[in-house]
């Protein structure tokens, strides 16, 4: 087992031990219902507010509620899918992390309540994302960047894979995802038991994945499944080196650039999955942070990136 002592930095395991104050390691054991209470207590813990002149309203896309930050008429906006393995979340969750996103990169953002498992399949938080994305072409067009972290990368992808021949989404953020059905081996492996998300966690999650295999077509793909990566918009997706998922956006990005596309993986050193929430408190998590946060700059701008331009 890696030496996460030496890996992972102070400050990272001190917000490793506030997570677990808040969100222990068992909470995956308990009713789905008692995970999702621990769970919202927790993000109110992180949260961090807006920065001065964001405005955030909740509105209704078309049956699937969205909240909806700076209307800037900027031209870009980001669809953002919240993380949480699939059964928990909302717009509550990550509501700071899109006022923030706004706030930087001077786009509107749109972030999507999708329906959570159990008591939905996953294709329906795919569908509810996708019903999003219609609503956002319709009332404003413009260009689209997707966004997600975690499960919501899952889902982003997905409907991006779906979307290619439309044009209107320019670019995809994916923080820390899972593409891909969960195999044995390399990171699965490696970081089975890594701070803050082990692989018996996500086990407990796939294992409701049986119920999710109706029929739909594209839209409901596993994205690192996909036989086909040409023609998907500019990518970038970041890992977090000590996650059971690190292998999934290396292996993303290499599969769109063998299809001629234009992908880059960014590693986050001696980070974990579920970092986004120590975006203020560690450093190493701040300049992750900010690595997303100018990708959609730059994508949104139109600007060819570099993997010097995201790091600078």
């Amino acid at each position: 087992m890696p030496d996460y002592d030496t890996l992972i930095d102070a400050e990272t395991w001190a917000f490793i031990r506030e997570t677990e104050k808040w969100y222990p390691p068992e909470t995956f054991h308990k009713c789905i219902a008692e995970q999702r209470r621990i769970y919202d207590a927790m993000c109110r813990v992180f949260f961090q507010g807006y920065p001065a002149g964001v405005n955030a309203a909740d509105k209704d896309a078309n049956g699937v509620p969205v909240r909806c930050y700076q209307e800037s008429g900027s031209g870009v906006t980001v669809l953002y899918a919240h993380g949480g393995s699939y059964m928990l979340g909302g717009l509550d969750s990550h509501d700071d992390v899109c006022a923030e996103i706004c706030d930087a990169t001077g786009f509107d953002v749109v972030a999507v309540d999708y329906r959570l498992m159990p008591e939905h399949a996953r294709a329906d938080g795919i569908d509810d994302f996708q019903t999003a994305l219609d609503w956002l072409r319709a009332s404003r067009g413009g260009k689209i960047i997707t966004a997600g972290d975690s499960a919501g990368g899952f889902i982003s992808a997905s409907v991006v894979h779906a979307n290619r021949q439309v044009g209107d989404i320019i670019g995809q953020v994916l923080i820390y995802p899972g593409l891909g059905v969960i195999q044995d081996g390399g990171s699965m492996e490696e970081h089975a038991f890594a701070p803050m998300l082990t692989r018996a966690e996500i086990m407990s999650v796939s294992d409701a994945f049986s119920e999710d295999q109706r029929p739909g077509g594209a839209e409901h793909m596993i994205p690192l499944s996909d036989n086909d990566f040409s023609g998907l918009p500019v990518t970038v997706a970041t890992s977090a080196q000590c996650d059971p998922l690190a292998d999934h956006a290396e292996r993303y990005a290499l599969a769109i650039n063998g299809a001629g596309g234009q992908a880059f993986w960014l590693e986050d050193k001696g980070l974990v999955h579920g970092h986004l929430r120590a975006r203020h408190t560690v450093k190493r998590a701040r300049v992750s942070f900010d690595r997303v946060l100018r990708a959609i700059a730059l994508i949104g701008a139109g600007q060819p990136i570099s993997p010097a331009d995201i790091e600078s």
